[in-house]
């Protein structure tokens, strides 16, 4: 097995979620190739006197969920991963790419259905564990960013061993900067958007609930939302890509939101609940090591130079207060024709932070 795999299970038991004795642990393993991982990862929490507890889960399963379920068994909250939430003290979600065209025959509405259940297990996620989430390299994810495995494993272990102490030191240190403004303007292709960040913070992705990490990030004060924005990248939810997303806010109110590709599914999952049109995430990724679009948020959001909404639920941690049973990332490219202002401040352009 590759070396890496263990480096990096320690990497996430004793940085990441610092694993104390006693403590007991949830490890979801996603898709058979993440396999080595989870070996890493528990032989880590036994080591750190945990008491871990492996649950195996995939979208082919979801596939079978979604093919032959009905809207009851669909729409279920699964209650065991619901428990499972509030037993353990930490969670590794440890996740295998997939097909993304393994729902191609799916209708929206029934996609819909299962993110919405799938988005109440994440919520208590948030609010009951300390929680570390990996996008685990494969076969699957290569094709998606349309590289060799090889490559895509490199890029993967270089964004994770970064050294933590001296990157977040500087991301923090541009966070307290940020956190002196009340207003953001975002300017780019085809976007002016912008909104109120008075009275939330900047919160710091530095390794700790995403491995590889790296972003700034706050939530708008959400009635104060106004303009309109375009996504160079596809959005992708659930397995389904929407391209070309445009979305319009008018004080506030979602009034537009169109896409080239699937845009019944846009429009289905906008419409989840009454906060699932609104902003509850602005952030910039940080990361220098990831710089492939990769078709999958977990990776994509931290691409170094970029910047990434989410649809949807807010963190509270920020002083977010936006809810809903989703939070949808979306990653817009902003390292050739991008601006960022805070108040009257030009702080970001074209992928570089000016802080």
């Amino acid at each position: 097995m590759d070396k890496r795999w263990e480096q990096l299970g320690d990497l996430l038991v004793n940085y990441s979620a610092a694993v104390k004795p006693g403590e007991r642990v949830m490890i979801a393993f996603v898709e058979p190739e993440t396999y080595p991982l989870v070996h890493s990862v528990y032989k880590a929490c036994i080591k750190a006197g945990a008491y871990p507890q492996v649950q195996f889960l995939s979208e082919e399963l979801n596939r079978l969920l979604l093919k032959y379920g009905n809207d009851d068994q669909i729409s279920w909250e699964p209650e065991i991963e619901a428990y499972g939430m509030s037993w353990a003290d930490v969670y590794f979600g440890l996740r295998g790419a997939h097909n993304l065209d393994v729902f191609w025959d799916i209708p929206a509405d029934k996609l819909s259905l299962l993110r919405r259940a799938m988005g109440k297990i994440s919520a208590l996620r948030w609010q009951k564990t300390r929680w570390c989430l990996v996008r685990v390299p494969n076969s699957a994810l290569a094709q998606q960013a349309k590289v060799d495995e090889e490559t895509i494993t490199d890029m993967f272990f270089n964004a994770c061993f970064l050294d933590w102490k001296k990157v977040g030191e500087q991301w923090h240190s541009w966070a307290k900067i940020l956190n002196q403004g009340k207003r953001i303007r975002l300017v780019g292709r085809e976007t002016d958007l912008s909104f109120s960040i008075e009275g939330r913070t900047w919160d710091v992705g530095d390794g700790h609930i995403n491995m590889p990490d790296g972003e700034i990030a706050t939530a708008p004060v959400e009635s104060t939302i106004d303009g309109y924005i375009y996504f160079e990248f596809p959005g992708v939810l659930g397995g389904r890509l929407m391209h070309d997303i445009r979305l319009r806010w008018q004080q506030g109110k979602l009034v537009e939101a169109s896409s080239s590709t699937n845009q019944d599914y846009l429009h289905s999952i906008v419409n989840t609940d009454a906060g699932a049109s609104l902003i509850g995430e602005f952030a910039i990724g940080t990361n220098p090591e990831v710089n492939l679009f990769c078709q999958d948020i977990l990776l994509d959001e931290k691409i170094g130079g970029t910047i990434h909404i989410a649809l949807g639920r807010a963190y509270p941690k920020v002083g977010g207060s936006n809810q809903s049973a989703i939070h949808w990332d979306i990653v817009k490219d902003t390292r050739q024709e991008g601006e960022i202002y805070l108040d009257d401040r030009l702080v970001f352009k074209n992928g570089k932070i000016l802080l």
